[in-house]
């Protein structure tokens, strides 16, 4: 069954981004959610998407798992949320993981798209990663 290692790994990655004080700086506080409140201010991060598949082998059991983090903005150009992508980036590269009940096999970044919301002034960072747990 995946669900407790992508939950444990997403309590991890929520956990390890709020430990990295160079994220809070830029975003002026500890703004990540899993669902932001209704009177967030910007700028802020979500927990997004994730996915989950079978990465076993005939040695043991894992879990690949595809991981979006969405960043929110509201300063006037993109760079704040090329900024905050940044340091998403940087936090998951420097804060040591430890998803409960499993081992973090590895994370890596995969991809990260900027893009202006329909609304002309938000926008809107996807920043996603890919990463491998095993039982542990």
């Amino acid at each position: 069954m995946t669900a407790p290692a992508s939950l444990a790994l997403r309590r991890a990655l929520h956990d390890g981004l709020l430990a990295h004080a160079p994220l809070l700086a830029v975003l002026g506080g500890p703004k990540v959610w899993d669902e932001p409140p209704r009177t967030a201010a910007f700028p802020y991060v979500t927990l997004g998407e994730a996915r989950t598949t079978d990465w076993s082998t005939g040695d043991g059991t894992g879990h690949e798992h595809a991981i979006t983090l969405h960043v929110w903005s509201r300063q006037g150009g993109q760079s704040e949320a090329h900024l905050v992508a940044g340091e998403l980036v940087a936090a998951l590269e420097a804060v040591p993981l430890a998803p409960q009940g499993q081992r973090l096999v590895n994370l890596r970044f995969a991809t990260a798209d900027i893009r202006r919301e329909p609304d002309g002034r938000t926008w809107h960072g996807v920043v996603r990663f890919r990463a491998v747990t095993e039982p542990g």
